[in-house]
């Protein structure tokens, strides 16, 4: 095998029980010491591919070889015996423990061979961090500390393990651009200690700014690999895709009317204690994109789950054309003509057992339409479903087909199309391109600019500081469970600008917030 290489993949063909073909012939070679970027689209079979070089699961054809070495890694405690770690996009992180016991969970030193040594639990981080340059608290609760250093948290478990080939998946998802700036500095630290890191992203911008070469897959298959200062974010979505992908949506300029949505000096407390909403106060209209920017546990999921009824807060009020909407059901806050795009598609969007069909029609099984009485109309609800996995171009065999063996993108657009479909009002959408790939991203982001322009006002939560200052007509920042920021106009908004409010460097005077509510 060629020296040059610490990662060779070669013919890797995997082929799941129920026929679907995950990767057709993949090569990947990775070189010691650079950051590889791994691209495709949802289901291309970047997360398959991953999985087999950490041991999670197994090809069905093809070799693999660390440092020039045949292996087979038959579990991730294999993989970690070669020096592979793995990052994942969801933290694995344990909230109730300090960050030294997450940092040392499963190799816990022991005093007398029964207690645990916490002291030693920190001096091991404290090594590590000083070595690294990941900077952490080896004392604070994990639940207690930001995103940023969650991040660290999880790089510095794979390193304490020995790990020299580090893969990150979505790294920077949750990050703020100061944050994705620190990460990107110290992932060129490792890089110059000769640590060798794959890296997983959608953000075409990332990749060009921190990656030295990077793989791409479309379908399965392996479409290339190529220097990244040789291409272009176009030839790269173009690779990707199979096709040109308009990478900024246009939009006319907003004529928002009525308010439709009222929120008023909401307040809530976790059960950890912790005041995640203090005195939040906005308004949404009809034919605006309110977005709301942030790092993320800085209370927009708490308001998120107070606006679809998943939680009720300590005090305020919230009102939908006027009605009090606290204490509804999911079925009443439906009938009142509002829609979600959950931040967790595969927990709250859909039924991944269900079929297509059984998930797009879900909330309108009980209309006129698509019930007899007592029987479904079966042939309204197959034109209905043909109909949207058309419009919102989901890739499937079939309506029958189960959601859960759809690829991430695809699910997406499952969720959308039921949610956009229905004569909403109002959509509130929560992280919705989240982990998709660039074709999914630009179908959804034009969809909702689409939406709100026919008259829909839509609440816009997302981590992705281009996507929210892009999309917005208007942008409210949240800090510490309050508005700390307003915006009626996103146009002359930078990262600088935003990131000095997401950090809670700077804030508002209380009349500028109060713009919001258009009172």
């Amino acid at each position: 095998m060629n020296e040059e290489y610490v990662i060779q993949m070669k013919g890797i063909r995997k082929i799941y029980p129920n026929g679907v073909v995950a990767n057709q012939d993949v090569d990947l070679n990775v070189r010691k010491g650079e950051i590889h970027a791994l691209m495709g689209e949802n289901g291309a079979g970047k997360s398959t591919l991953m999985k087999m070089l950490f041991g999670l699961e197994q090809p069905t054809e093809g070799e693999i070889y660390v440092n020039g070495e045949k292996v087979h890694l038959s579990s991730p405690n294999v993989a970690i015996s070669k020096g592979i770690g793995m990052v994942h996009q969801h933290f694995m992180l344990v909230p109730s423990l300090t960050v030294a016991e997450n940092i040392v969970l499963g190799m816990t030193p022991k005093k007398n061979g029964i207690f645990i040594d916490r002291q030693k639990a920190i001096k091991i981080t404290e090594e590590y961090s000083k070595k690294f340059n990941l900077a952490v608290d080896p004392n604070a609760r994990v639940v207690d500390i930001p995103v940023g250093m969650k991040q660290k948290v999880e790089i510095l478990k794979a390193l304490v393990r020995g790990a020299k080939i580090l893969i990150l998946d979505e790294p920077t998802a949750v990050l703020t651009t100061q944050e994705t700036t620190e990460l990107f500095k110290e992932l060129k630290h490792l890089k110059e200690q000769g640590y060798t890191l794959i890296f997983i992203s959608h953000k075409l911008n990332e990749i060009m700014e921190i990656t030295d070469r990077l793989s791409i897959l479309r379908g399965g298959k392996f479409m290339g690999v190529y220097e990244t200062k040789d291409v272009t974010p176009e030839k790269i979505s173009r690779l990707m895709v199979g096709r040109d992908v308009v990478l900024q949506v246009q939009k006319d300029a907003a004529k928002p009317t009525d308010e439709i949505l009222r929120v008023r000096d909401l307040h809530y407390v976790n059960d950890w204690g912790k005041k995640m909403l203090n005195g939040v106060s906005l308004s949404v209209r009809k034919g605006e994109i309110l977005g709301i920017a942030g790092v993320e546990g800085n209370g927009q999921k708490e308001l998120v789950d107070m606006l679809f009824g998943l939680n009720k807060p300590n005090e305020g009020t919230i009102t939908m054309k006027g009605d009090n909407i606290i204490g509804l059901n999911q079925r009443q806050l439906r009938e009142k003509h509002i829609s979600l795009v959950p931040e967790d598609r595969m927990l709250f969007g859909i039924a991944a057992n269900a079929s297509i069909e059984e998930n797009i029609i879900s909330d309108r099984a009980d209309s006129k339409k698509m019930n007899k009485g007592l029987m479904f109309n079966m042939k309204n609800m197959h034109e209905e479903t043909d109909a949207l996995i058309k419009e919102y171009k989901v890739l499937c065999k079939s309506r029958d087909q189960k959601v859960g063996m759809l690829s991430g993108g695809n699910i997406q657009k499952v969720v959308v199309a039921r949610e956009f479909s229905n004569q909403p009002d109002l959509i509130i959408a929560d992280q919705p391109t989240r982990g998709i790939d660039v074709g999914a991203t630009e179908f959804i982001r034009k969809k909702l600019v689409e939406l709100s322009r026919s008259g829909i006002g839509v609440l816009l939560v997302s981590a992705d500081l281009n996507e929210v200052m892009e999309l917005s007509d208007s942008l409210i920042v949240m800090y510490g469970g309050q508005i700390v920021a307003y915006f009626e106009d996103t146009s002359q908004l930078n990262d600088e600008i935003m990131g000095q409010y997401m950090l809670g460097i700077k804030k508002q005077t209380a009349e500028e917030i109060a713009r919001v509510c258009h009172e």
